[in-house]
């Protein structure tokens, strides 16, 4: 596909090309070329990706499909307003059209509006699928599946890098401040900052303890609040205790806002953060043993329920969010919104499903040990059996295998789909994110940002 045929059927929905190109209220594609548009979107040259993902995105908009803050339905859960539910924050990677379109169809078999599709800055790169992308992605999905109403996009552990930091502080500041212009440019509107890597467990106190982490979560909340466009209010998450570290305390919680707030309190700071962050006993993919399979893991319920109350009563925050959780049994999910807790992010559960599919063919397997083996055998940890290495870092198969993922042939491409959507489907039901519309409409506030032409559909339209 090229631009100039991009354009053309662009045109055949009606694209107006002043005074700014745009398209009708309902204008929608047919679902091939849609299902054109997103693949031009993951993989095409830079000129075409960037002219399908403004295609996407104004589709998407003129379609009732509006990247949208969570802020004020934290806010309404840190009042009281709802609870007894948990939102599920996806990171779905490398095939990320096909995946979303399964969770969508999970979504409106529930009525479940209570998602947020995010991307952590580690997965930019071993998905080789740069914010902008992410989003088109989502929304594609989004449209090819029927979904209307506000989409919720994450920018998830924007993260410190503790080494970094320590060396230039400046730099790894800057490092974080474009990452997040390029967040927000593609309607992240939700950014979690994780400064709990500089946490110093060496000092006396709790609150020296998270000084740093507190100063730096309330410097990075100013930033965006500097960046978030006009009428979005972004909400900002902080994270308190790493995941995989000791678990977190009420204690801990409090230490860090006796900084926080202060740190905040300045001009024009607008809101703090919404939710926080903890670690109870899970760790990032879980824990893999040697013969590649996981260990039990036992969640500290009793300490989300406990941090959660805390954050609720005496801060007014949504709640703890809990990582590392998609490889946890699917009985055990109930649990979370039982405890109260706001947010879980699942990631690895998702990646598991497609690599491991038993339609998945052995030689598309191959290609992925093969890749790992040849590109990240450095990587490998002392003690690691095969199993371990292969199991943590198969993920980073994607920057090499998005093409041929997106090539499978139909029936297997669908046999995954259906196997994705099970698993949404069982997360979705037990997390209570089911019959969500209505509390979503009531207490999301949305705003049209303008999208920029990128400079190829410029010059094609003024031809």
């Amino acid at each position: 596909m090229s631009v100039p045929e991009l354009v053309a059927e662009l045109r055949t929905l009606g694209l107006a090309p002043e005074p700014s190109p745009s398209l009708p209220d309902g204008a929608r594609p047919p679902v091939e070329i849609l299902d054109r548009w997103a693949r031009a979107a993951a993989l095409g040259e830079p000129s075409l990706r960037q002219t399908a993902i403004w295609a996407i995105r104004e589709t998407a908009r003129v379609n009732g499909l509006v990247p949208a803050s969570i802020q004020g339905l934290y806010a309404a859960r840190g009042r009281g307003e709802w609870g007894a539910r948990t939102v599920p924050a996806m990171n779905l990677r490398g095939w990320t059209y096909q995946t979303c379109r399964a969770a969508f169809r999970a979504a409106r078999r529930l009525g479940a509006d209570l998602l947020i599709f995010e991307q952590a800055p580690v997965e930019i790169i071993y998905a080789d699928q740069r914010p902008a992308e992410y989003t088109a992605g989502v929304l594609a999905a989004a449209l090819r599946e029927g979904h209307r109403g506000p989409i919720f996009l994450q920018g998830d552990h924007v993260q410190v890098n503790a080494s970094a930091y320590g060396k230039d502080s400046a730099a790894e500041t800057q490092r974080l401040t474009d990452l997040i212009r390029e967040q927000i440019a593609a309607s992240y509107y939700n950014i979690d900052v994780d400064a709990s890597t500089v946490v110093d467990l060496s000092h006396a106190t709790l609150v020296e303890q998270q000084r740093l982490n507190a100063e730096l979560t309330a410097h990075f909340t100013r930033i965006i609040r500097k960046m978030e466009p006009a009428g979005v209010t972004i909400s900002v998450g902080a994270e308190i205790g790493e995941v995989g570290a000791h678990n977190t305390t009420p204690d801990e919680l409090r230490a860090f806002m006796a900084t926080y707030r202060p740190a905040l309190d300045a001009p024009g700071a607008g809101a703090g953060v919404s939710k926080i962050s903890v670690n109870s006993g899970t760790h990032h993919g879980g824990l893999v043993l040697p013969d590649g399979s996981l260990a039990r893991v036992n969640v500290a319920f009793d300490a989300l329920a406990e941090i959660s109350r805390v954050a609720r009563e005496e801060f007014g925050l949504s709640g703890a969010v809990q990582h590392g959780a998609s490889t946890l049994p699917m009985e055990v999910f109930s649990r979370f919104p039982e405890s109260e807790t706001v947010e879980i992010h699942l990631a690895l559960g998702f990646n598991n499903l497609i690599f491991d599919h038993p339609r998945l063919a052995e030689a598309v397997k191959q290609e992925i040990r093969s890749y790992v083996v040849a590109h990240h055998a450095g990587e490998r940890k002392p003690g690691q059996t095969d199993a371990q290495f292969l199991y943590t870092t198969r993920k980073k198969a994607w920057a090499a295998l998005k093409a041929r993922f997106w090539d499978l042939p139909a029936d297997i491409q669908d046999a995954i789909g259906a196997s994705l959507e099970e698993m949404f489907g069982q997360m979705f039901e037990r997390l209570n994110a089911g019959n969500t519309r209505d509390l979503v409409a009531w207490f999301t506030e949305t705003s049209v940002v303008p999208v920029p032409v990128p400079p190829a559909l410029a010059a094609e339209l003024a031809r």
